[in-house]
């Protein structure tokens, strides 16, 4: 069981700096604002952040 737990945790670390390196501070956030709506069952902090993760990841397209 603790190496799964190792191993979550060095995804989510691996996850997060690759959010920062390709999207930068915007990006952290979406992707905070969308961890904590899902994990507080809030509908709006997590469309807040689906909309920035989206609009970050489309930008180049625009």
């Amino acid at each position: 069981m603790p190496a799964l737990t190792f191993l979550s945790a060095l995804f989510v670390v691996g996850f997060d700096q690759f959010v920062q390196w390709k999207y930068g501070t915007m990006g952290i956030i979406g992707l905070m604002l969308l961890t904590v709506g899902i994990k507080a069952n809030s509908p709006a902090c997590s469309s807040i952040g689906a909309v920035v993760l989206a609009l970050l990841v489309a930008q180049p397209a625009l």
